[in-house]
């Protein structure tokens, strides 16, 4: 039970951050709320008593990224659409994880672009939370540059990053959410923001349940759209279980009993997500923190889901939190994401060059797909130049082809 609350007091940020980032797409906010309670609550469940293992599940903090800001606000497509996109993602990867084909997918991506995309993630991230903190502004000359520190929400945004900051350095569970609320106190003290209008309210899940454009979504332009969804939740998904497993003893020979179960779960949670009205969902490596604290079971994840079902109530005090109070939590979200960059072999440039084009192609191109379909080209060319063909896998010499045809065809259009 220890464990369980652990867990959920360190990634109880989502039930804030989700929805906002989820909004700037046109999601309502309040219904984005539920599905992000509802679906976390059954996916953490689902893990906790068919897979046992203490490992809580939550829409991913890179996936609404890429959601909302790629998809929606890049593409143009419509927030129904790509529910629409990740409900078929889903449903994909529930017939993968049955017929055990997702080990094979995972293992044809090297190690240097999977390391390296899930950096490159990070600093995208990291990114969008300066931009919305107003620490970085466009800039005609330069493109971008630092913002003002005379603006309020400056101030209050590097005063909630700074108490981040000393929480997570003191090792203080929960800090993420800590520093959100005392930034929101912040706010409010200054006149910035003001104190919800109720404690408590009726869940509003009519705003996005089955709002999804299924027919939309099977267009033939969005099936890039689908597999971004698909890989990036792979490899969170498997990095997260690795960790988690490695720090609780459960790894047996060098592989994860019930390991299909558990992705089962990240997959049942990604079906039902999209029904309810939120991305991607995915296991969350905050569950370390729950068995540092004990947790051994699946029985800690029926806690956090039953603490999930209850934060559904609380849509008036998560939509009052300001945008300059989550800011904060995105930066160091995406510091905490750039760990996996230090696994990337550097001696070798072939190796290196790919990893680097993803990590830097990522936020300067504000688009994860970009990222990760560049670092795929480049990995093919550097390895053909190099005479080591044996080390691109047939999944690559055919996302390769993909990927270029897809510039070709952006290039034409």
């Amino acid at each position: 039970m220890l464990g369980g609350l652990t867990t959920f007091m360190t990634m109880a940020y989502v039930i804030v951050v989700n929805p906002q980032i989820l909004a700037q797409a046109g999601m309502p906010p309040e219904g984005v709320l539920f599905a992000t309670c509802i679906s976390s609550a059954a996916a953490t469940l689902v893990m906790g008593l068919y897979a046992n293992y203490p490992i809580a599940l939550a829409p991913g903090m890179s996936l609404n990224a890429y959601f909302t800001y790629s998809v929606c606000l890049g593409m143009h497509i419509p927030w129904q659409t790509a529910l629409g996109v990740v409900f078929f993602s889903g449903v994909l990867f529930v017939l993968l994880t049955v017929s055990r084909v997702r080990e094979q997918i995972v293992n044809g991506i090297p190690d240097s672009l999977k390391h390296s995309t899930a950096a490159g993630i990070g600093m995208f991230i990291a990114f969008v939370g300066l931009k919305n903190a107003k620490l970085v502004v466009a800039n005609p000359a330069t493109l971008v540059s630092i913002g003002s520190f005379s603006d309020r929400e400056v101030q209050a945004a590097c005063f909630g990053l700074v108490l981040m900051l000393v929480l997570i350095v003191r090792k203080i569970k929960g800090a993420i959410l800590l520093g959100i609320v005392g930034t929101t106190l912040l706010g409010i003290l200054r006149g910035m923001s003001h104190w919800p209008t109720a404690l408590v309210s009726i869940p509003h899940p009519s705003l996005t349940f089955l709002k999804f454009d299924l027919r939309g979504a099977l267009h033939l332009g969005l099936f890039e759209i689908m597999f971004i969804f698909l890989f990036v939740d792979l490899l969170d998904n498997v990095g997260t279980l690795v960790a988690v497993c490695e720090q609780a003893g459960f790894v047996k020979d060098g592989k994860i009993p019930r390991v299909g179960r558990a992705l089962l779960a990240d997959a049942v949670g990604t079906v039902f997500g999209s029904m309810t009205g939120t991305s991607t969902v995915t296991s969350y490596i905050e569950s370390a923190a729950g068995v540092a604290a004990g947790a051994r079971t699946g029985l800690s994840n029926v806690l956090v889901a039953a603490l999930f079902l209850a934060a559904v109530f609380f849509a008036p005090v998560a939509t009052a939190i300001p945008g300059f109070a989550t800011a904060p939590a995105l930066i160091l979200v995406g510091a905490l994401m750039m760990q996996s960059v230090a696994r990337v072999n550097w001696n070798d440039f072939s190796d290196a060059f790919p990893a680097f084009v993803t990590v830097l192609a990522t936020p300067l191109t504000f688009s994860i797909a970009t990222g990760l379909s560049l670092g795929v080209i480049s990995y093919t060319v550097v390895k053909i130049a190099a005479g080591r063909f044996r080390e691109i896998s047939v999944l690559l010499w055919i996302l390769t082809a993909l990927f270029i045809l897809r510039y070709i065809y952006l290039a034409v259009a």
